[in-house]
């Protein structure tokens, strides 16, 4: 069943991936527009530094899952002299911890889009609606939040000797 549930959530991340995609090739277009509009034409595009803004940021936060997925973050390996059974232990309370941060983090995001929506929130020059953008970001975090749960289950049903492996494995690789 996990392997299902798998095989869907990477298929969804890989969607926002691509979505993330989109949005940085946008920034790249646009900024080459504006750059032309302002030097042949003396006309820059209103509102650029707003919308690149918008959809850097929207761009990262479609990108954060996947990457949680692929293992893409930076990482650290804790190589002590634990037995497998603590290292267990450790790995999910770092996933219970980043849940619950990431949790928060995307609970206030959506409230944050709310009250951007029901206050009319816009960009200052552009006067670009910017609650689209929090809405899309918080769906980021939520399925950030997927990524980091569906990690916390695949740690809980890692047998405990499994742990510290991955250190081990890299030391042998590099001898």
């Amino acid at each position: 069943m996990l392997k299902s549930i798998s095989g869907v959530i990477k298929k969804v991340f890989l969607i926002t991936d691509m979505l993330a995609g989109v949005c940085m090739f946008s920034v790249m277009a646009l900024v080459l527009a504006n750059i032309i509009m302002r030097n042949v034409f003396k006309q820059p595009i209103t509102g650029t530094v707003e919308i690149v803004g918008l959809l850097v940021a929207t761009g990262l936060g479609l990108a954060m899952a996947n990457c949680e997925m692929l293992d893409g973050h930076i990482g650290m390996d804790i190589d002590l002299p634990f037995s497998p059974k603590i290292g267990k232990f450790i790995e999910i309370l770092k996933y219970l911890i980043s849940l619950g941060f990431w949790g928060l983090v995307a609970w206030r995001i959506f409230i944050f889009a709310s009250t951007s929506y029901v206050n009319g929130r816009v960009t200052a020059t552009a006067s670009i609606p910017v609650y689209p953008f929090i809405f899309i970001l918080g769906v980021s975090m939520f399925c950030l939040c997927v990524a980091l749960m569906y990690k916390l289950v695949c740690a809980v049903k890692k047998p405990a000797a499994e742990f510290g492996k991955s250190a081990k494995k890299g030391e042998e690789e590099n001898k």
